[in-house]
């Protein structure tokens, strides 16, 4: 038996990856990029640039699978799609700059992203 899965947790995380719907994995995709921009944000401040490159890099991929899973029959789908490729434009600024400010600003619209998400889940469910 592997390590990851005779951890508890690493089975609770499987579990709820498999469980989810595609609008909870999408979710959990927002938090996973806010994770990955905060720890860059650690690491250069800790002047760690392998570790800051990795995570941009993790960001970058959360993003471009934002993209490439719109449903373009949907206007707001292009819209999305012109923020998705701003936020990665930027995010690939930051890591050639490894400027801080540039990720704070990723994050912060990232963040602003998810917020709304999580709000359309809750009145999908409601059914407004």
């Amino acid at each position: 038996m592997s390590t990851a899965l005779s951890n508890p947790y690493s089975k609770y995380s499987n579990n709820k990856i498999f469980t989810a719907s595609r609008e909870e994995l999408v979710l959990m995709l927002y938090d996973g990029a806010l994770k990955f921009c905060n720890q860059t944000i650690i690491a250069l401040e800790n002047k760690e640039l392998d570790k800051a490159n990795t995570s941009i890099i993790r960001v970058q991929n959360i993003i471009r699978e934002f993209q490439v899973s719109l449903d373009r029959q949907y206007e707001i789908a292009l819209n999305l799609s012109s923020i998705y490729d701003y936020l990665y434009e930027r995010l690939v600024q930051a890591n050639l700059k490894k400027d801080i400010e540039i990720i704070t600003e990723v994050r912060d619209f990232i963040r602003e992203l998810r917020d709304t998400w999580k709000e359309a889940m809750l009145l999908a469910k409601q059914g407004k």
